[in-house]
């Protein structure tokens, strides 16, 4: 079994339920979540004039091959109704392999570690909350560590339930 680190986020309609479902789906995939961050309202960076995303992290075990849990996460994807209209738009849910056990991959379907955590903001504060003693395997620096060094000027803050933001 390989631990993995992913980064689940949505801003289209029920937010909320659309993690719900990647999550439940997860258990169906063979991925099995052991921890969860509290969810993350973060204001979008690329297109403001979005919704506001709904974002957590997840600590989980897995048998699946990198390319096979890749195609397991496009699966879920698809079956939760993400439609980008538009590159970095509004969708119903994605989900970001960050990482793969202490793996480095590129190929070109896959790059992990994921090549832009390190600045995301709304991918670091919600993976502190659960793992900041984690090492990036390639940079040797803890979770919590690159969160300090994060210059990301994005708006990040715990959802307790309530419309944040825009």
């Amino acid at each position: 079994m390989k631990r993995i680190y992913l980064s689940v986020g949505s801003n289209l309609g029920d937010r909320a339920a659309h993690i719900a479902a990647a999550l439940d789906a997860l258990a169906c995939a063979g991925i099995r979540v052991t921890r969860q961050s509290s969810f993350y309202a973060s204001e979008p960076v690329d297109l403001p004039t979005q919704q506001w995303f709904l974002n957590c992290c997840l600590e989980a075990e897995t048998a699946l091959l990198p390319g096979q849990l890749l195609h397991a996460l496009r699966e879920i994807t698809r079956n939760i109704g993400a439609r980008k209209i538009v590159r970095k738009g509004p969708r119903a849910i994605d989900i970001d392999i960050l990482l793969y056990g202490a793996s480095a991959i590129r190929s070109p379907e896959l790059e992990v570690p994921h090549p832009r955590m390190t600045q995301r903001r709304f991918v670091l504060v919600p993976l502190a909350e659960i793992a900041p003693g984690l090492r990036h395997p390639l940079l040797k620096r803890t979770v919590a560590d690159l969160l300090a060094a994060c210059s990301d000027p994005a708006r990040v803050q715990k959802w307790r339930g309530v419309e944040c933001g825009g």
